[in-house]
């Protein structure tokens, strides 16, 4: 399975985007940033969906995307 992490600078923007995402019923979840992906908070947005669909709602909602990583599981 393959998911897609996106840092943000805050928990506060974590727990934002989480409940926006989920509520347009797009699957995430806040999970800690590893250290060579982004400085800052250490948190990260982990979805499953298409991540420049999701970076974009998350842009245009002011929730800035730090860092992205795709990771094979």
């Amino acid at each position: 399975m393959k998911y897609t992490l996106l840092a943000v600078s805050s928990i506060t923007y974590a727990m934002k985007a989480k409940k926006l995402l989920n509520g347009m019923g797009i699957f995430c979840e806040v999970s800690k940033t590893p250290k060579n992906l982004a400085s800052g908070c250490g948190y990260s947005v982990r979805i499953r969906d298409n991540p420049d669909y999701v970076t974009g709602i998350l842009e245009k909602n002011g929730i800035a995307i730090k860092g992205r990583r795709t990771v094979e599981m």
